[in-house]
């Protein structure tokens, strides 16, 4: 057995400091702090907020206690395998939208965990239901101060949000919600919108229910996604019913806006390109307090899109470059790249966009970062143009992998051409298509 699956946090590295000082070695376990248990980074954190303290370290089957003493301000400079060290907790809902049950066989196992962890909220912005908070739950956020969670709710009348999270237990989650704002726990909230269940007026009412909550901060709406691996949904928004939920978004950001001067409520980038509408200025979405939710990113990228083609040189024509990627993101890259006059057509060579269908999840699954590598392979190869074909770094893992794990470094070999994967920022691809320019001239 590892010695982690014992209880503690594995450690992976240990910098030079009060930590290494005191013997601490990467490979070792951390188990207590001063005689408290390690369940997760939070414990370590707040546990080691002293000048001084004891671990005790599991080592090689033995047992070690190390004394660590730090001057005010020195870092321990630990880092561990894992942030949560007692495994992530699982979601005890079956949701009518969940999109992991929905996933394709064979995937690495980590993609079908349904994470509803409320440590993982808080460290790295994953929404949670907190339906499967306990009172020591609670009571660890307040006492902690683990602010601010992200938090899914949905819908906030009772038989709407049954029909659509279908709880296996007691829905007490905005009990517990309230309980937590009513402590100082601020909140970012997620909305998915299933069309015709908690839109319209339903949309209404929850938007109602959580305005009336000033630690929310903010209330991200995105659209329903689904994979053609499951058989409730055949269809999500539209034209026409997106359209309508930007309506009514637009109406309560007005409101928001002139109440507490930010909009407050936002929708994903997926229903202005649905409803054929302009993304709003990058000033619309404030300090894009969910943008890694997806909302936003669009008209981010296409306002830094056009700072750094200012300030970098010249990119000159010439059919050598096609951006890979998704099919949603394909119409807006498009665009931007016309209207710098850098995409290819038949009078003016330039740069080509090619966009890439997601066979592995089907349905209405079309965004970059879920594409994967033999979808990629297969569209490069298809392509067979005699060009560079840069591929963002959306699409691979921290291990090089791409969702169904095929190493990058093998997207040259399946498709015999020259593949690179940049930079999905704005700013890096105008420096990647530069570079490729650039070489292209020597």
């Amino acid at each position: 057995m590892p010695e982690a699956a014992r209880g503690g946090g594995a450690v992976a590295a240990v910098a030079p400091g009060a930590a290494a000082r005191a013997g601490l070695r990467a490979g070792d376990v951390v188990t207590t702090v001063d005689g408290r248990p390690l369940t997760d980074v939070i414990d370590w954190w707040w546990h080691t907020d002293e000048p001084e303290f004891t671990l005790s370290v599991s080592r090689e089957g033995a047992e070690h206690a190390l004394h660590v003493r730090r001057v005010p301000g020195e870092a321990l400079g630990v880092t561990f395998t894992d942030v949560v060290f007692d495994g992530v907790r699982e979601c005890e809902n079956a949701c009518a939208f969940c999109f992991v049950s929905g996933l394709p066989a064979g995937l690495r196992p980590s993609l079908y965990v349904r994470d509803d962890d409320y440590r993982l909220s808080f460290l790295a912005g994953n929404f949670v239901t907190l339906t499967n908070l306990d009172n020591a739950d609670v009571a660890r956020i307040v006492a902690q101060r683990l602010s601010p969670l992200h938090v899914s709710v949905h819908a906030a009348d009772p038989e709407v949000r049954t029909r659509l999270i279908c709880p296996t237990a007691d829905d007490h989650a905005l009990h517990t919600l309230d309980e937590l704002l009513a402590a100082g726990i601020e909140a970012h909230v997620q909305i998915v919108l299933v069309p015709g269940v908690n839109d319209g007026d339903v949309l209404e009412t929850t938007l109602a229910y959580l305005a009336t909550r000033r630690g929310i901060l903010s209330v991200g709406c995105v659209p329903m996604g689904f994979t053609a691996h499951q058989r409730r949904w055949t269809a999500s928004y539209d034209a026409a019913s997106a359209g309508a939920v930007l309506g009514v978004l637009e109406r309560w950001q007005e409101r928001m806006r002139a109440d507490r001067g930010v909009g407050w409520v936002y929708a994903a980038d997926e229903f202005y390109l649905l409803a054929g509408a302009p993304f709003p200025p990058v000033t619309a979405y404030d300090d894009f307090p969910q943008f890694e939710n997806g909302i936003g990113m669009a008209a981010a990228f296409v306002d830094e899109f056009a700072g750094a083609l200012a300030e970098a040189p010249p990119i000159e024509s010439g059919d050598r470059i096609a951006l890979v990627t998704g099919e949603l993101f394909a119409p807006v890259l498009s665009h931007l790249l016309d209207e710098h006059g850098l995409l290819d057509d038949d009078s003016r060579p330039g740069v080509r966009v090619l966009p890439v269908a997601n066979a592995l999840f089907g349905g209405n699954v079309s965004v970059t970062g879920l594409l994967g590598g033999a979808d990629i392979a297969a569209t490069i190869a298809g392509d067979g143009a005699a060009c560079t074909y840069l591929v963002p770094d959306v699409v691979v893992n921290s291990d090089g992998l791409l969702i169904d794990d095929v190493p990058a470094a093998q997207l040259l070999a399946r498709t015999g051409a020259d593949v690179r994967v940049v930079g999905s920022d704005a700013g890096s691809l105008v420096a990647a298509l530069s570079t490729v320019q650039g070489r292209a001239r020597s």
